[in-house]
């Protein structure tokens, strides 16, 4: 990873600890991500609020949670109609989902609504909260954490690629 993508996965690590101090059965969360050090130089106050103010890395990033965020029925429809402001280097998502293992996916009912109910009373579901996140440079990770194994935390720079494609829409379109 480049410099980029460390400030990227830090601020990433940084949400999911932030979220995870909810518990679980969290409605999605949606963050703008800032450069740590224009948003000091925006609002001095903040500098106390940090570790190392002046020790920053280079290229530190800051989430500002976007409240107000409300998903409905379709998500991916939810974040095309978000436009960031060109200050805000990036952008993450908080959600928590169920899945069911490989083996039993081609058993899903095609019809949306069936296929919730199938897989939320499956007796091999599983419930994970993933935060994806990308950047105008063209960042991206993600980092998971099952609900059955907490103290595992999984991450990759594109762990869930039609969500990180659907925030990178949110920072390009005009």
């Amino acid at each position: 990873m480049h410099m980029t993508d460390d400030a990227l996965a830090a601020a990433l690590l940084e949400i999911e600890r932030h979220v995870t101090h909810g518990g679980w059965d969290q409605p999605a969360r949606l963050f703008a991500l800032v450069p740590t050090a224009e948003l000091v130089a925006a609002e001095p106050s903040l500098a106390e609020q940090l570790a190392r103010p002046d020790g920053l890395p280079e290229g530190a990033l800051s989430s500002i949670e976007q409240d107000g965020f409300h998903t409905g029925a379709d998500l991916i429809d939810d974040l095309d109609h978000i436009m960031w402001p060109d200050a805000v280097a990036g952008c993450a998502l908080a959600i928590e989902r169920l899945f069911v293992p490989p083996h039993v996916e081609a058993t899903i009912p095609e019809d949306a609504d069936e296929a919730a109910t199938f897989v939320a009373e499956h007796p091999e579901r599983r419930e994970v909260r993933v935060v994806v996140g990308v950047t105008r440079a063209g960042g991206r990770y993600g980092v998971a954490r099952l609900r059955s194994n907490p103290e595992d935390l999984l991450a990759a720079d594109d762990l869930v690629p039609g969500l990180g494609d659907a925030l990178a829409r949110t920072l390009t379109q005009p």
